[in-house]
């Protein structure tokens, strides 16, 4: 179960850009491809005009770095909001000595700092890559013009700051009020995003080591293993390698209390 990408033994350091660049007016670059698409996914449903997508193209920029990269650092002022476009990672704190605790993680594409560029401030955690990753940075005070063009962007940047709000929310909900074993089988449905199978069954790629894991959970790795082999033994999910099999997905769901 444990991977060779992890955040646990990554060294902190200043995010080290391989490539940056300009967004053409298209698309951004594969696997994140679609442009429309791309934005939709981080911005929700419905689909932004075409106007308002060329905009966005032309302000972001693309960074493309290796794993153990650090993505948003607490010790720099924010001025730019951060968008995981392809790859892992994880947010939590990350050390002077080059230790980094992870809180939790991150798939591409998605947020990973949309609020501390408006606050004027520090982010409030730092972000480590977990695979080489494309980061795609919207600097504040462009986008802030953007939005007084396009109110309609306005309203969509508003609903994104709400659903994070919320997800944090429930994610300290769960924190206190479920036990280990709920707080997983929640941390595995979140990640059932690929189709069910012909059998019903969902898999879900396990990118980080056992011990990150188990540190969002805020359970030890032992625990963890225990809780894997229980929902084993109640037929919940078959463990293979780096790989879950989510077997019953309504029977996770109600251990998960949803």
């Amino acid at each position: 179960m444990d991977t060779h990408t992890t955040s646990g033994d990554v060294n902190a350091r200043p995010m080290r850009p391989l490539r940056s660049r300009r967004l053409s007016s298209g698309a951004l670059p594969a696997p994140a491809a679609g442009g429309a698409a791309f934005w939709s996914a981080v911005l929700g449903a419905p689909a932004l005009s075409a106007e308002i997508v060329a905009a966005l193209q032309e302000l972001a920029q693309v960074r493309e770095l290796p794993a153990g990269s650090l993505l948003v650092s607490t010790r720099e002022p924010a001025r730019e909001l951060c968008l995981l476009a392809r790859g892992d990672a994880a947010l939590g704190s990350a050390s002077p000595d080059g230790t980094f605790q992870p809180e939790r993680s991150v798939q591409g594409p998605g947020w990973l700092d949309a609020s501390s560029a408006w606050l004027g401030g520090n982010p409030a955690q730092d972000a480590v890559a977990l695979s080489d990753v494309q980061v795609v940075m919207l600097p504040r005070a462009d986008l802030q013009t953007l939005l007084q063009q396009h109110p309609d962007l306005g309203r969509r940047m508003v609903v994104t700051l709400a659903r994070q709000v919320q997800s944090l929310t429930l994610a300290t909900h769960d924190l206190m009020h479920k036990d280990a074993e709920g707080r997983f089988a929640a941390w595995l449905l979140q990640r059932c995003a690929s189709e069910a199978a012909s059998d019903g069954s969902i898999t879900v790629s396990l990118n980080e080591r056992k011990r990150d894991i188990a540190s969002q959970l805020a359970i030890t790795p032992e625990t963890l293993s225990r809780l894997l082999r229980q929902l084993s033994r109640k037929g919940l999910i078959f463990v293979s390698g780096y790989t879950v099999k989510v077997l019953d997905v309504a029977a996770l769901r109600a251990l998960a209390g949803d």
